[in-house]
């Protein structure tokens, strides 16, 4: 399963994060979802759909069956590189996060 191995780690390295993070996302070991990424192994239906969620992406997407390629902007992949960050953070830290894009956007004005 070629595409989908390659289609792991280009979204993981599109989003900025490293295989082991998204392993740990998923809630897999590091060894489990690496024979994803090297395509010795396939997930099943309940972890393909984890893996997706953690990389904000469907599930065609990632077995290469979209239709076409989108070529995104760069701000379109901060935001997406946003959205995958901000699943992973716990209510505490999204709080604090908050003040601090509150605080940036005060002092732009």
């Amino acid at each position: 399963m070629e595409p989908f191995s390659s289609n792991l780690k280009r979204r993981a390295e599109q989003l900025g994060i490293s295989n082991a993070e998204v392993a740990r996302r998923a809630g897999l070991s590091d060894r489990r979802y690496g024979n994803y990424i090297t395509g010795r192994r396939e997930p099943d239906l309940a972890t393909l759909v984890r893996i997706a969620s953690v990389l904000n992406v469907s599930i065609d997407e990632l077995l290469g069956n979209s239709a076409e390629e989108t070529v995104k902007t760069t701000d379109e992949l901060f935001h997406e590189r946003l959205a995958v960050a901000l699943k992973a953070l716990q209510s505490d830290d999204l709080r604090r996060l908050v003040v601090m894009i509150e605080a940036l956007a005060t002092a732009k004005k």
